[in-house]
This record gives structure tokens, sequence and C-alpha cells, in this order.
């Protein structure tokens, strides 16, 4: 019997696809592997069934019995089952249901005037400072920051703080600082929920706390949950794309030639930065089957969105990057119930910083070589640990 293939993969490139998950895809769209920590698991990499079984009831983030099932790392977020298996999806549903309004396609619009505003700021800064510079700190860094503090009502100036809790809350190696990073995280949305309660204001947190059957913890904690989620993928998004970009400078020049390019531009660059292998963890609630392969109850099965973003059944010569590319079919967001509901806002801040860099600074480029890059490969998200440029 042949060994399984165990994650992460080696990612030689920081925007290519692991070797390793080119050739489990070259030989079929559902392969069995091992998780980082050594639990067995399905990994699913083909763009239809990926797609599929993000939106299939036969498949949840909870486990009957949370202490046995596989693991796909050691942090308290994402690393092993999450919520009640017997209410999860009545639980999902409330989630949803409290958090939409606030992230309605009104709300978003009012709020694109404000995320050009931060950017301009943050990139008037750029200019001051002169190349070269570092884009991860100046403007990848800051501009989520500012925009969740803004929609949450968190105040900006505990960023380093809960920057520093998000980072350990994210850990993939050390389970006990990953609960003491998500311990901290919730009893500062506690503290937050109280003053809000005190002094509400125009903001998601103030609404939750005054929606009715709302409690102070299920506040802190769908709050803080947004706060990881409303920062850290973004920041990841904006240097990755940036660096795709610029790593493809015909690809650069003919966004700022055209700037109305940007909205695909944006897709593209949310569908075509490799990633090492993984994807979404779900846990089959039930005995079914992928493609003819049986997945049993209580199995770890991870939906490789990024491997099924490079599936060339979708998306013609899939690791080509094209700016004008209709790549809205990718699945970085997901799909179905659990398509990410920030979105929206996403798509704006990346949009904004796109536009913006396009036009003032048109001969931007990397100021060191690719190779010398270096990945964060301690957390969930991932991403660039610093971005040097000129122009």
């Amino acid at each position: 019997m042949s060994e399984l293939a165990q994650l992460p993969f080696e990612q030689p490139h920081p925007l290519d696809a692991a070797p390793q998950l080119r050739e489990l895809q070259a030989n079929g769209v559902i392969h069995r592997i091992r998780t980082a920590v050594g639990d067995e698991a399905w990994l699913v990499t083909g763009h239809a069934q990926v797609r599929e079984l993000l939106d299939d009831a036969r498949l949840g983030r909870a486990h009957p019995a949370p202490e046995t099932a596989a693991r796909t790392g050691e942090s308290a977020l994402f690393g092993g089952p999450l919520g009640n298996f017997d209410t999860e999806q009545l639980d999902h549903a409330r989630m949803r249901s409290l958090l939409q309004p606030h992230f309605s396609a009104r709300r978003m619009r009012a709020l694109r005037q404000r995320i050009e505003a931060l950017t301009a700021r943050l990139v008037d800064e750029l200019v001051a400072h002169g190349p070269p510079a570092d884009l991860h700190a100046g403007l990848a860094v800051p501009l989520p920051i500012l925009v969740i503090c803004e929609l949450l009502g968190v105040p900006y100036e505990d960023r380093d703080q809960f920057r520093a809790w998000t980072a350990d809350a994210g850990n993939i190696h050390d389970r006990a600082r990953s609960e003491r990073g998500l311990g901290e995280l919730f009893r500062y949305g506690l503290g937050l929920v109280t003053r809000k309660r005190e002094r509400p204001g125009d903001d998601v947190i103030s609404g939750l706390c005054a929606t009715e059957g709302v409690s102070d913890a299920e506040a802190a904690g769908l709050s803080m949950a947004l706060l990881f989620a409303g920062h850290e993928t973004t920041v990841v998004q904006i240097g990755l794309g940036t660096l795709l970009l610029l790593e493809n400078p015909t690809q650069w020049r003919a966004l700022t030639r055209d700037p109305t390019v940007v909205p695909d531009a944006v897709e593209e660059m949310l569908r075509a930065p490799a990633k090492g292998g993984g994807g979404i963890p779900r846990y089959a609630r039930t005995d079914f089957e992928i493609e003819g392969t049986t997945v049993r109850a209580g199995e770890l099965v991870l939906l490789d969105n990024g491997a099924a973003n490079h599936d060339p059944a979708v998306f013609t010569d899939p690791d080509q990057v094209d700016v004008t590319r209709k790549a809205g079919a990718h699945l970085t967001f997901g799909h179905g119930a659990r398509y990410c509901i920030g979105a929206p806002l996403a798509r704006i801040e990346l949009q904004t910083v796109l536009t913006q860099l396009a036009e003032r600074l048109p001969a931007l480029r990397l100021a060191v070589d690719i190779g010398d890059l270096e990945l964060r490969r301690d957390t969930l998200t991932g991403g660039l640990t610093e971005l040097p440029v000129r122009w």
C-alpha cells in the first residue's frame, strides 16, 4: 500500500500550486491523504465536486464526537469540529439572519466612499514615504483593519492588541496558544459589548446588542468572528493579489491602461494565487459517495477551493493570469448557504486598492526577487510577511 500524501504540500513558489497537489489532481478528484497532524482525510480537488459539496447538507462543521474527530491542525478555530452536531444547521441559519442586514448591498454602497478615502490616505502616505516601501505594512494590513473597525465599532487604537490575539487564535501549530488567543479575543469582545450596551453607536456590535434575544456572549462571539475574518483574509488577498499582478507585468500594464477591467481583475486576483492544498474542512454527517468513492459518517473531507479554482475543465489555461478573464465561477468565497457573508465588502476593498494603485503608481514593481519573499506558514490565513515595492 502506497504512503498517503501529507499536508501541507511543499509550495516552492508563493503563487504556484504545489507540485504534489498537481499530481493528485491529474489522477482524479478525490484522494485519501493525511493532514498536518497525521489524521486521515479525503481531499476533493475538482471544481464541480467542490462546488456541489460546499452546499451539501450531508457535510457540516460539527461532529458527534469532536474529541475523537480527525483534525487539520492545532488551531482552536479551524483545526477540528465547530458547533453543536444536533443544532448546527439551525445555529448557522440564525447566525446568517443576524449578520446579513449589516452586509446589505445598500450598506456596502454607502461604505464604498469611506473605503476610497481611507485607501487614498494610505496611498498618500506610501507616496510621501517614497520607494522602496513595504506595501504589506503600508496598505494591505492597515486598510482592512481600518474598515472592519469602523464597520464593527472597534477602536482602531486597539489594533496591535487584537491583531496579536487573532494571530494567536489562528496559529495552526500550537493549540494552547490558539485557545489563549481565542479566549482573549472573546473577553475583549465582551468588554466591547458592555460598552455598546451603555453607549450604542451606528455599528454592527451596537446593532447586535439592540437585537432582541441576542445575549452578550452571542454578540461578542459573532463580533469577534467578524473581526478575525473581516481583516485577516483581506490582508492576505491584497498582498498576494498585488504580487500576482506585479509578477505578470503585461497584465499590470493592461490594468493601468484600462481601469474598466478592475472588477474582472479582482476576480482573477481572488482565483489565481495557488495554495498548498487543504481547503475548507467539513465532516460527513452520513455515509455517501463522491465520484464512486464511499465517504463514511464522521470522516473529515477537505474541499480544496484553491485546487478547484485551477480546474482546466472550468478555467482555460488556469495557471495563466488574465485580468480580462471572466473568473466569477471561482470558489474563493465558497458557495451556497455558507457563501462568505463579507464577500461584497472584500470586493469593494480590492477594487478600490487596484484602482488607486493603477492610477497613482502605474510604474509599481517588486523591489526584491520574488524568491526572497516569505509566506506566513504558522497561521490559518497564510499570506506574505512583507511586500517591498518601487515605482
